[in-house]
């Protein structure tokens, strides 16, 4: 985050695991391709976006390979992150939020209720509305 600082604002976007029980990588994609097809509007916005999740590099590596996902996901299989923000859930997995940053380096927005389907949208207003 220090890189980023007083250059870029950030975008963290935490979600529980690219599969999960009742939710195979596929259904994980569709739930990002809002986001996903946002991206480059995010980008436009002097903005870097990762996706955490406690999955290894190894996971995230193939995710990102399958789906051709344009921007970074980082690997907290350690989970001090995911708590530090999004906090766990029962299963000790990520809650599904995002965090809007700052050059500052200040939370400027939070989403704890993420709609799939307009989320990619709800990022770029938040980062519009810091220009």
């Amino acid at each position: 985050m220090k890189f980023f600082l007083g250059r870029k604002n950030v975008v963290l976007c935490f979600y529980p695991k690219n599969h999960l029980f009742a939710c195979p990588s596929k259904k994980t994609f569709q739930m990002a391709e809002a986001t996903i097809h946002a991206y480059p509007k995010i980008a436009e916005q002097n903005a870097e976006l990762f996706a955490i999740s406690v999955d290894t590099v190894e996971d995230q590596k193939k995710f990102v390979s399958e789906y051709k996902v344009p921007y970074l996901h980082l690997s907290d299989t350690a989970k001090s992150t995911c708590k530090a923000y999004a906090g766990l859930n029962l299963a000790g997995l990520a809650k599904r939020s995002t965090f809007v940053i700052n050059k500052d380096g200040k939370v400027a927005k939070i989403f704890r209720d993420v709609n799939a389907e307009s989320h990619g949208q709800e990022i770029i207003q938040a980062l519009q509305s810091l220009n």
